[in-house]
């Protein structure tokens, strides 16, 4: 997933988190919208997380292909 999308769904959270909290109606509706609000750092670690897992992918892709080029190398 592209890390813009983590970062529109982080500010969507705040966005929400502000909404609730300012007019939210039920009694315990400013709980509700820190809980909401916490939801922002999530997100970003999840997309922190993501662009971590394709690096190391493309880490290990790469050491694979210079594992193969020095094992036809060395069988030569």
């Amino acid at each position: 997933m592209k890390p813009l999308y983590y970062i529109v769904a982080a500010g969507l959270s705040i966005l929400l988190s502000i909404y609730v909290f300012i007019f939210g109606t039920g009694a315990n509706s400013q709980l509700i919208a820190i809980f909401i609000g916490l939801w922002a750092p999530t997100i970003i670690c999840l997309g922190i997380l993501n662009i971590l897992m394709n690096i190391h992918d493309e880490m290990c892709c790469a050491h694979k292909r210079i594992e193969d080029r020095q094992t036809c190398h060395n069988e030569r």
